[in-house]
């Protein structure tokens, strides 16, 4: 029997999917491909439908093991002996289940924890009045998640002269800190638009 396999697998697609638009930029990051941190965050509004599917399907899936086996009589006992007594493979066990469970959980709350992957690489920026730094508001497009804050600041924190950066997905906004005599307004511009995210407007406190 297939069933806990094939059901397990559609658990794990879909858990994975469900968190693509917040593990392609930790990939993106890890790789050095930071052009194609915002590629998946077009199925952003698929998350909670992709997330009910994963649940109902190794749900399902756990019913289907755990469910008790109808008693054999007679002689439909005697001939199916040998079917009971074999066993199962691996793919079929409850084992084999639970560790698809919990890896299927780990993909559905990689946003949470997301921010292990990234280094902080905040600059004490030294010698320089804080009073001559500028705090430029960007409005950003295409971040989704967590994950996706931290990419567009970790960009922007690359860069020399910029003492902070944060973003927030849910306004689509980032606030940068910089020393304009070591950086400017254009080249952050630039190197958040590297990552993927676009940045839409952009205005100096």
């Amino acid at each position: 029997m297939k069933t806990t396999k094939n059901f397990a697998g559609v658990g794990v697609l879909t858990a994975i999917a469900a968190s693509l638009c917040c593990i392609t930029p930790v990939l993106a990051l890890i790789s050095g491909a930071s052009g194609m941190a915002s590629a998946f965050s077009w199925m952003k509004p698929f998350r909670p439908y992709l997330i009910g599917i994963t649940v109902l399907v190794l749900a399902f899936a756990w019913y289907q093991k755990l469910k008790p086996s109808r008693k054999l009589s007679g002689q439909e006992e005697i001939q199916c002996a040998c079917e009971v007594d074999e066993k199962p493979n691996f793919w079929q066990t409850k084992k084999f289940l639970g560790i698809v469970t919990v890896f299927a959980a780990l993909m559905l709350a990689f946003p949470h924890y997301s921010s292990v992957f990234y280094p902080d690489n905040k600059k004490v920026v030294a010698g320089v009045d804080a009073t001559k730094f500028i705090t430029l508001d960007l409005k950003v497009e295409g971040m989704t998640c967590e994950s996706c804050n931290l990419h567009v600041a970790h960009a922007a924190q690359e860069l020399d002269g910029v003492a902070d950066a944060k973003a927030d997905f849910t306004t689509g906004k980032a606030e940068v800190k910089f020393d304009p005599s070591k950086t400017s307004e254009d080249e952050i511009v630039q190197s958040i638009n590297a990552t993927g995210y676009k940045v839409a407007g952009k205005e100096v406190k």
